[in-house]
């Protein structure tokens, strides 16, 4: 990976001749020389990068080369936050003459080592590569050529599974109590986890469980968290419940948990539980005698198994057969190429089946070699493929444990990764265990590190970095490296994960490129990843993913208390986390003075920033989101090469008149109730993508934000001159894509709200709250809109029939007081939301009939209904409805449950629907 480690220092370098070093000439000579002999270099290093693994001369040469990269860096990054920190025309002064001097014999000694390193290239045989750009610029044009869907990623799941299914489902809706816990056991890769999704969601399982809850079961996990996440998804816990849970003690949600255990019919899912004391730490909140409940539990370990029910049943999914591996494969690899040759077709037919020989049956080893596989169009480079499964196979001589399964394919595809995916994907190592990690988030992040750039792509290239940051993630994805989490209501990928194989590599990778520390914190142990054994430089570390629970008593190891290095920060904690010391965090601000990345949220208490953050210059990432601030420094204006700004706490005190002094922000996320220090200015943000929560008196500023595509306004007053703001603002309205309208003045504003919704027609997403009464009347002509919220509006009867004529509408979530108070029977009528396959209905206690005539929502996939207590019945015309897969109903009246429930006078109407959750009632 080193190829990639200088390509972005390069890119650096690059960067800094053109915004500092034209200030100090002697710099910036020097400079273009490193920046020369770094240039030099990259064509020999994705040579050097393939053979390092089988050389061990070769791998350290790589990893002088990328000290010295880093060095580099750490060189002039280390120069321009002191220029920085003072003004242009003192630095000139005081940084001139000595100064100058000291950092251009500092990067001439690292370019002399960087030449030397280039000049003993021919001592370990390494040659040059050299390739056109296609490889970095044909992932975002394939993409929007090909516009996969990858529909392959839940046709594979249920290859070779029916059977599987089948004999669980039975075990677990036996009524005979004769096993309490049902087991899946299995090597790593088999798809253990994949099978426990099919079973939790099949209908017969549905129907006979009342409620449901599935947990993953990390290494680092904590008791208490795993008992309240069980136990808040049985009850559907309410915002109000679980701060009682909260509040309760550990005992307490023991016994709690017990009793609706033992009282229910509910169905736990334990996903991949590693150990017999894992086991032993949980079973206290499970019932010992016989119960209705089931458990399903899944575990590389058979003996755990066995410990947890010795009556319970065990089964034990058998690898895919030829048949099966072919047919998996195919989906993957061959499906969805243009027309192929047959003879083409054959060939790779006959190598795939000779490389499906070494996958053992095993779905993840032969998804992640199909997924190498299907960028791969010519018969060469299937044989070259072919050529190093044997190598790597070779290579687990000796290893036979860590290239047991599908390591070894696993590996394959890491290294067949352009190197420009490469960081990007050991980037996902930060995320803790089975986190679903959102992709914006995620690409936020590569943009914030320099992973991805417009300078890699073709002068043909028409987008922005979020969309190669999106084209990059559906690589990996095309590559089966990274899975699918959530879609969006447009299809997009809305979140990711890794499988726990995936992420074993990952750490591995990230260990032996010395790109990333993993710190765990918890009042028991500090658990450090790389070891305090390794080999890898802990004084250069450059991230750090700092894991911390309640009990934490301190933010970074004593050994990075004062890393200049460091440049990325993520911590991962609980929500509403407590520190026990604020100096601590204060200190965070004040230490790390060359940190991009810096990730701190959850804060419960009232902490106050350092003015030091403006020191912090480099920071191109900073979320403080849910933390408790009440008031801003003046100096985060000097942040001038912030991205992505993320202030989304309940309330700030005041908001400093000094953001637009940030001209390089592309995300801003403000409080959702503020005070500005006088009119807050926004207008030089002029790449600004996201905008949320601003005032609608600063309406003004958004004419120049011509690249605004999100935006979130509160109304807080009326503007007398609005039609003439949203005249000159116009061309950006036109551009935005998602819309939200907070009207906090009442119904006298209504008509505000309607006229800034009417200024924006190519909207995907709009979510209205607040007192509306009447949607534009042109609404029906928005040809993007597939997502509608709406809370609180109190739209008169008559919008209901602008809403069901909506041409493109998927999304629908109603909530209390969409419709006026008089309205009380919902109608959606025949031919009504053609397009609809997502409704939700929530805290709607003011209906009490609902009617959906025969074909109304024809294309509905999935319904929920939750706390709308004046609901008896459920309405007769969605048993017509074919296409409905999935209710959800939760909070719902106890008769409301029971007219549902097999046997219920309702049942019919909803016995077609083959997935059903119902959680907890209400009184």
């Amino acid at each position: 990976m080193a190829e990639a480690v200088v390509s972005i220092v390069v890119g650096r370098l690059a960067d800094f001749i053109i915004q500092e070093a034209n200030h100090f000439c002697r710099v910036r000579d020097q400079v273009e020389l490193a920046q020369t002999e770094l240039q030099m270099m990259q064509g020999f290093l994705k040579d050097a990068d393939k053979r390092q693994q089988d050389d061990e001369t070769v791998r350290i040469w790589v990893a002088k080369v990328r000290d010295a990269a880093y060095d580099m860096e750490d060189a002039i990054e280390t120069f321009s936050f002191k220029v920085s920190s003072k003004t242009r025309r003192l630095a000139c002064i005081l940084i001139k003459g000595k100064g100058v001097h000291k950092i251009v014999a500092e990067i001439e000694k690292i370019t002399t080592k960087i030449s030397s390193l280039r000049l003993s290239l021919q001592t370990y045989n390494i040659r040059e590569i050299r390739e056109s750009r296609d490889g970095a610029t044909s992932s975002y044009q394939r993409q929007q050529q090909l516009r996969r869907t990858y529909s392959h990623i839940i046709e594979r799941d249920v290859v070779g599974l029916q059977d599987n299914i089948k004999e669980l489902v039975i075990h677990l809706v036996k009524d005979e109590n004769c096993h309490k816990v049902v087991s899946i056991w299995g090597m790593g890769g088999l798809g253990k986890t994949t099978l426990a999704k099919q079973v939790y969601y099949q209908s017969e399982v549905r129907r006979h469980f009342s409620c449901f809850a599935w947990v993953c079961i990390s290494h680092r996990f904590q008791v208490r968290e795993v008992w309240e996440g069980i136990l808040i998804k049985l009850i559907s816990a309410t915002n109000e419940q679980r701060e009682e849970i909260a509040r309760m003690r550990e005992d307490e949600i023991a016994k709690k948990l017990y009793l609706i255990l033992q009282e229910r019919t509910c169905l736990v899912v334990l996903d991949d539980i590693w150990s017999i004391e894992t086991w032993d730490s949980l079973k206290a909140g499970f019932p010992h005698e016989k119960t209705m409940s089931k458990i399903l539990l899944t575990t590389r370990n058979k003996a755990v198994a066995l410990h947890a029910d010795r009556k319970g049943f065990l089964h034990q999914p058998r690898p895919l057969n030829d048949s099966e591996s072919w047919q998996l494969f195919e989906i993957i690899a061959i499906f969805g190429r243009e027309e192929t040759n047959p003879e083409i077709h054959s060939k790779m037919k006959e190598l795939g089946k000779k490389m499906l020989l070494h996958c053992a049956g095993l779905p993840l080893a032969i998804s992640a070699l199909a997924g190498l596989l299907a960028r791969k169009d010519t018969i060469d480079e299937w044989n070259t493929v072919h050529k190093n499964v044997f190598a790597y196979i070779r290579r687990g001589k000796g290893h036979e444990q860590e290239y047991a399964g599908a390591s070894w394919v696993l590996a394959l595809s890491y290294d067949d990764l352009p190197y420009h995916l490469k960081p990007c994907f050991l980037y996902l190592g930060h995320f803790p265990e089975d986190f679903e990690i959102p992709v914006k988030l995620l690409t936020q992040l590569w943009m914030a590190e320099g992973l991805i750039s417009l300078g890699q792509q073709g002068q043909s290239f028409i987008g922005s970095l979020e969309d190669i940051g999106y084209s990059y993630l559906s690589e990996l994805v095309e590559r089966c490296v990274v899975q699918i989490g959530e879609r969006g209501s447009i299809r997009k990928i809305k979140t990711c994960r890794i499988h726990d194989l995936m992420r074993d590599l990952c750490l591995l990778k990230t260990e032996e490129e010395n790109f990333l520390q993993i710190v765990n914190f918890s009042h028991k142990k500090e658990a450090m990843y790389p070891s305090a054994s390794s080999t890898v430089s802990i004084s250069k570390v450059r991230r750090l993913a700092i894991h911390l629970d309640d009990k934490a008593d301190r933010l970074v190891p004593p050994r990075d208390e004062r890393n200049g290095h460091l440049r990325s920060l993520l911590y991962f904690t609980p929500r509403n986390w407590m520190p026990r010391n604020q100096r601590l965090v204060q200190s965070v601000f004040k230490v790390f003075k060359l940190l991009r990345v810096l990730r701190f949220e959850n804060m419960s208490t009232e902490v106050e920033l350092p003015s030091d953050i403006g020191n912090m210059v480099h920071l191109r990432f900073l979320s403080l989101r849910r933390c408790h601030i009440k008031r801003l420094p003046l100096s985060i204006g000097n942040l001038k090469s912030m991205q992505t700004l993320d202030l989304r706490f309940r309330q700030l005190d005041i908001v400093p008149n000094v953001l637009w002094k940030m001209e390089q922000l592309r995300h801003l996320y403000l409080p959702l109730y503020y005070r500005a220090s006088g009119k807050l200015r926004l207008d030089t943000l002029h790449y600004l993508q996201t905008l949320l929560h601003v005032d609608n008196s600063h309406l003004n500023d958004i004419t120049e934000l011509t690249n605004l595509k999100k935006l979130a306004v509160q109304v807080s007053s009326p503007l007398k001159n609005l039609e003439k703001v949203l005249t000159s603002t116009s061309s950006t309205l036109e551009r935005i894509r998602s819309l939200y309208v907070h009207n906090l003045v009442g119904i006298h504003s209504c008509a505000e709200v309607s006229q800034i919704v009417s200024k924006c027609h190519n909207i995907y997403k709009l979510d209205l709250n607040g007192p509306t009464v009447e949607l534009p009347k042109d609404l029906q002509g928005y040809p993007n809109l597939t997502k509608l919220w709406l809370c609180r509006c109190f739209l008169k009867e008559n919008q209901m029939s602008v809403l069901e004529k909506l041409p493109n509408l998927r999304n629908l979530y109603l909530q209390s007081g969409t419709f006026e108070d008089n309205v009380k029977t919902l109608v959606f009528s025949k031919g009504g939301f053609l397009r609809l396959e997502f409704l939700s209905l929530s805290y709607m206690d003011e209906i009490d009939g609902w009617t959906v005539e025969e074909g109304a929502m024809p294309s509905l996939c999935q319904l929920h209904i939750s706390r709308c207590r004046g609901l008896t019945t459920f309405p007769d015309g969605l048993r017509y409805n074919s296409s409905l897969k999935k209710l959800s109903i939760t909070r719902m009246p106890r008769t409301f449950y029971s007219k549902l429930q097999e046997g219920g006078e309702d049942f019919y109407k909803i016995q077609h629907v083959s997935s059903l959750v119902f959680g907890e009632a209400c009184d």
